[in-house]
């Protein structure tokens, strides 16, 4: 029997059609996707089905006694409630349930036995709807979207904007309704709690209508898709990925028989043009006048719809050395909690990979410590030759650096373009005409992930760190950010909880385990294959580590792009390189310190008016000899490595102990090769150059 059946159904919107012909019928256990771009109209119609507001045409028919729950944006609406008493409000059956039970006991303690069969139904009735164990499973779905028991007690003003999205969720779940509406839920979810519930809703006895951007999540859940595009509905039966299919097919046939139409046109136009004039063909042609009349009244045509779509590459960087990253026995903390300790990381150039883990464990602290945006609480960080880090916040907090107030002002002064050269790079991220002159403080979360892509593209960074890039993205956006990175040739560090971003961009994983980090080969499903096997040896996580306390206290002091003007001491002591712009700063400090000792030796320094010194910009012959016998050492260093690890990826290499402690010592021996002759070749490039 069908929960609710939709029968073209129309909305206007301040006196324009929002869409029309939206139909649809669902019974328990089909669960619709809806698909359109931002601002087609499918918030809308979740709201219309809760009973929010109405319909403009059509009829919307529901099954007798049908209970609804919606779960949208909105934060809730109630204060002064725990936690557990808000999630468990939106179960208004069992509660009124228990209040009748109580009322009829006190009743029967009175001796009023006409009312023993009354209570028995509604003792049924409660049972029906989850009986005396229905609060432990609004516990659980708590506790499956990330909560835990200590929150249970705490007011909702103490939560923050996402926890509050996932207790709205909770809420409309633990409501076990017969049509579950849902508006983005996946946001504020990490991983863990992304398959909960989509192990949830698949087993779910409902008929639910959900939105979401997550393609993963989408192909897990839906059974059918609801197309809205240029204001009309289109109903598909079948899974995410299949109407994908389905539409690019769709869009390929319909522009083949435009064009077929368009040639025939042109061929009926051409005979009547010639023709038209000769007594012989005059009837012939009279024909093929109204033929191409009649044609031309009933041409294809694609349906009007809103073409817009963010399209962009990043630019081509410079080469930077072989080794991005090294982080030796690195530890991470925050007050009264460690996240991270005795840490290992190395990553290399083109490398992509994927930095995955439970929210709360440090991702963000971690890519936060690599971009030199707070130090390390122990351990060593290297940076590698020439490395250039581009960084993408969660929230996008860079962009107001440098007291920029509009899109327009943080791109010129993110990316030091000129406002002409920035106003087109905004128009590729959908920021066009007045737009460019938004607020920041204005912008939507879409608009401010947008934005922070548009400066890093014009960046040049040879390193991208990201987190969360997906976050507030529409498909089409998510999309084109996917192909984007597929195709840059630098490093990336990636934190997402997109899994088809992670398995279609990721070459490796580095996933958060146990308090350190863990290299696994491969994608997403790579990663999730090794968890769930080790999920069944019933595998048990070591104590937390205790705090030292030397956990950051203070952020460091930032610049213009958002980095860390004082960067760790170990980052700066430890590296292989200075980060890039600190190289010209301390060879003009070392030349400034070797022209004061001369000075106070009594040697002539270079004159004030030039004489005697090096024309800026030159270089001696001896220096540039010196300099391409450094690079060229550096280039055999790295070719020496390659083939050593070419060499051991030969199984044979770790046969045995003797033979693992050989290769062990052959690979550590090549790579510090290459360490020594980068690290001689810069400190050559910092040292005061001799005209």
């Amino acid at each position: 029997m069908a929960v609710v059946i939709a029968s073209d159904l129309a909305k206007d919107m301040a006196g324009e059609p929002l869409w029309k012909n939206v139909s649809f019928k669902l019974e328990r256990r089909d669960r619709l996707t809806v698909a359109g771009r931002n601002g087609s109209g499918k918030t809308t119609l979740l709201r219309i089905l809760a009973g929010e507001t109405g319909i403009d045409g059509g009829e919307v028919v529901f099954s007798k006694g049908t209970r609804i729950a919606l779960h949208d944006q909105r934060p809730p609406r109630e204060r002064g409630l725990t936690l557990r008493d808000y999630v468990l409000s939106g179960n208004r059956e069992p509660l009124e349930l228990e209040e009748q039970l109580r009322a009829l006991e006190g009743q029967m303690a009175g001796g009023d036995e006409k009312v023993y069969d009354r209570y028995a139904r509604v003792m049924a009735q409660y049972e029906s709807v989850g009986g005396y164990t229905w609060r432990e499973g609004a516990n659980s779905v708590i506790h499956g979207l990330g909560f835990t028991d200590k929150d249970l007690d705490r007011n909702l003003e103490t939560f923050s904007g996402g926890q509050l999205t996932r207790a709205s969720l909770a809420r409309a779940l633990s409501a076990r309704p017969d049509l579950l509406l849902l508006d983005e839920p996946t946001n504020h979810l990490d991983i863990e709690s992304l398959e909960w519930l989509e192990k949830t809703l698949q087993e779910l006895d409902a008929a639910i209508v959900l939105i979401a951007h997550d393609r993963w999540f989408l192909e897990a859940v839906g059974t059918a898709v609801l197309e809205i595009e240029a204001g009309r509905g289109r109903f598909f039966k079948g899974t995410w990925h299949t109407w994908r299919k389905e539409q690019a097919a769709r869009e390929l046939a319909l522009g083949r028989a435009i064009e077929k139409q368009q040639a025939e046109i042109a061929r009926m136009e051409q005979f009547v043009e010639r023709f038209r004039a000769k007594a012989t063909k005059a009837k012939q042609a009279q024909s093929r006048v109204k033929a191409l009349d009649k044609t031309k009244a009933n041409m294809l045509t694609r349906e009007p719809r809103d073409t817009r779509e963010m399209g962009f590459a990043f630019k081509k960087p410079e080469r930077s050395g072989r080794v991005i990253f090294e982080l030796e026995e690195g530890h991470l903390e925050v007050p009264g909690r460690v996240l991270i300790d005795k840490a290992e990381l190395w990553i290399e150039r083109e490398e992509h990979v994927s930095l995955v883990g439970p929210n709360g464990v440090g991702k963000t602290t971690l890519i936060n410590a690599l971009a030199g945006r707070r130090p390390l609480d122990g351990g060593r960080l290297r940076l590698g030759h020439n490395v250039t880090v581009g960084y993408l916040s969660q929230h996008g907090e860079e962009l107001e650096h440098g007291n920029a107030r509009t899109v327009i002002e943080a791109c010129v002064k993110g990316t030091k373009l000129s406002p002409q050269a920035a106003r087109a790079l905004l128009g590729k991220f959908l920021f066009s005409g007045d737009q460019a002159e938004k607020p920041l403080e204005g912008l939507s979360g879409g608009e401010r992930k947008r934005l922070g892509l548009a400066i890093l593209v014009s960046s040049g960074a040879n390193v991208l760190i990201l987190d969360e890039p997906t976050n507030h993205l529409d498909l089409e956006s998510r999309e084109a950010l996917e192909d984007a990175l597929l195709s840059f040739p630098g490093a990336l560090l990636l934190v997402s909880h997109d899994r088809a971003l992670l398995e279609a961009v990721g070459t490796r994983t580095i996933a958060v385990e146990d308090y350190g980090l863990k290299s696994y080969v491969g994608g997403w499903q790579e990663y999730w294959a090794h968890r769930e096997a080790q999920k069944l040896t019933g595998y048990t996580p070591p104590p937390p580590p205790k705090p030292t306390g030397m956990a950051a206290e203070k952020a460091p002091e930032r610049g213009p792009d958002g980095m860390a003007l004082k960067r760790s001491e170990d980052l700066i002591k430890e590296s292989e390189a200075p980060p890039k712009g600190m190289a010209k700063a301390a060879a003009k400090q070392a030349t400034a310190k070797a022209n004061a000792t001369n000075a106070t030796n009594g040697a002539a320094a270079p004159a004030a008016n030039g004489e005697g010194a090096p024309k800026p910009g030159t270089v001696s012959k001896n220096r540039a000899k010196q300099l391409a016998k450094l690079e060229r050492a550096v280039e055999t260093a790295e070719e020496a490595f390659a083939a050593v690890e070419e060499e051991l990826a030969d199984p044979a290499a770790w046969a045995s102990a003797y033979e693992t402690a050989k290769s062990t010592a052959k690979h550590t021996k090549a790579k510090r090769a290459v360490e020594a002759a980068y690290a001689e070749l810069e400190a050559y490039e910092a040292s005061t150059p001799v005209g």
